[in-house]
């Protein structure tokens, strides 16, 4: 199993919308998915048309130990569960604040899970925030893909993020590691797309080769600007779905067959990658 956590302190960089149409290419693809949504927005579970309301048990339940993980996922689409969120996941941050073991809560949840049925990946989106919830995504979690806007200010806020990761692995999880980067809402044909383009592959390339980031890829899908992308969740659909001859199924799908090359070491080659 991967377990893979999707995160980004930053909103509006395309977070939600990696995380579900991640999960939802990996599920045409014949592989096991359940999808975490951490973010109490709750807007990974409304994209794929799992709402929650006052009835319905979410992923607060399960940190806040009346529900099990199993007990709470949904079956959104063949081969994809979701565990949905809501605005009461937001108290979470302070009632776990003093508990013991807050860290692992999530860790433990995904433990339990794997007993009851195995899943080929787990993906969880995070909040924009590295608060309680993070730290549990992470503790729980051997992976992180990081979604990024070639913009000036994001790159700046990715010395934070991995900065975080760091944190956790040294203290909290050993196996942790960045081991992908997306570029999304790319814009083909700037200056500014290709320079931050190259300023990110020349940090990794000189990067500390004991930090967690040192073996990142920075995939070469480019997830590029579409509009079905954004009409997608207002109608419950992944973009497999929703639009499925459109630029944003092509470049999710060829970051879905990289994501899936890596299983076995290979490298995938990107269709859209000259985009």
């Amino acid at each position: 199993m991967r377990s893979i956590v999707v995160m980004n302190q930053k909103g509006g960089v395309g977070k939600t919308t990696t995380s579900v149409n991640l999960a939802a290419g990996l599920a045409k693809c014949g592989k096991s998915v359940c999808l975490i949504d951490l973010d109490p927005q709750g807007h990974a579970g409304l994209h794929l048309g799992v709402e929650v309301d006052g009835r319905t048990p979410s992923v607060y339940d399960v940190f806040a130990g009346r529900k099990t993980l199993a007990e709470v996922k949904q079956l959104a689409v063949e081969n994809l569960w979701v565990v949905p969120a809501n605005l009461d996941l937001a108290a979470t941050e302070l009632e776990l604040v003093d508990a013991p073991d807050r860290e692992i809560v999530l860790r433990r949840a995904m433990e339990a899970l794997q007993q009851t049925q195995s899943f080929d990946y787990i993906i969880m989106d995070c909040p924009p925030s590295l608060g309680v919830l993070t730290v549990n995504a992470l503790t729980a979690s051997k992976e992180v893909f990081i979604p990024l806007q070639p913009h000036f200010f994001a790159l700046q806020g990715l010395s934070k993020l991995f900065e975080t990761t760091a944190l956790v692995k040294r203290r909290l999880n050993r196996d942790l590691r960045v081991t992908g980067i997306a570029l999304c809402l790319y814009e083909t044909g700037t200056r500014l797309a290709a320079d931050i383009t190259d300023d990110l592959t020349r940090f990794l390339q000189a990067s500390d080769p004991t930090s967690p980031w040192k073996s990142a890829k920075l995939f070469e899908s480019r997830i590029r600007r579409n509009i079905k992308l954004a009409e997608a969740p207002s109608f419950g659909q992944s973009i497999f779905d929703y639009a499925p001859k459109s630029t944003g199924t092509v470049d999710y799908a060829d970051l879905v067959r990289e994501v899936i090359a890596a299983e076995a070491g290979t490298v995938s080659t990107s269709s859209n990658a000259a985009a």
